[in-house]
């Protein structure tokens, strides 16, 4: 299994917070080949604004590893992570991020800073971003194409 695997399922998961309504993005995180944690975004349906797909693959993981700590393991994520995930990827010990499409409003691995590059932090995790980034980046443009024609 590669990148491009592990990414067809966190574009599945993405799919799930779709249906509900939720900006679609997916995360999972693996470990030793093998998925140990799930998430999607939910902020809107869980009324809290840090239930995005990285935070909840992250608990999960973590509740299924018995241990706070990734170290090892490896997050799928559709979107370039924002800062409030990078935090908690760091602070997981997450050893490499793979991601889709850039986020150029919000995204931390250099669409609008780079949180990840800072020396001066005790953790470093190894990014990789642009795997399925058309797909992953269409799917969040034809989700907010059709909420604006909603509205309009």
């Amino acid at each position: 299994m590669n990148d491009e695997y592990y990414m067809r399922e966190a574009l599945s998961l993405a799919r799930s917070a779709e249906c509900l309504g939720e900006v679609p993005v997916g995360a999972l995180v693996v470990r030793d080949g093998e998925i140990v944690g799930r998430g999607f975004n939910s902020p809107i349906g869980a009324s809290d604004p840090t239930a995005h797909a990285e935070i909840a693959a992250l608990r999960d993981a973590a509740r299924n590893l018995d241990n706070y700590r990734l170290p090892g393991c490896e997050l799928f994520v559709t979107l370039e992570p924002c800062a409030m995930c990078a935090g908690a990827i760091l602070h997981s010990r997450i050893a490499r991020v793979v991601y889709g499409a850039r986020d150029p409003k919000t995204g931390v691995h250099g669409s609008v800073v780079d949180l990840f590059a800072v020396e001066r932090l005790n953790h470093h995790t190894e990014i990789v971003g642009g795997v399925l980034a058309e797909e992953c980046g269409q799917l969040l443009s034809s989700f907010f194409a059709a909420r604006r024609a909603k509205r309009a």
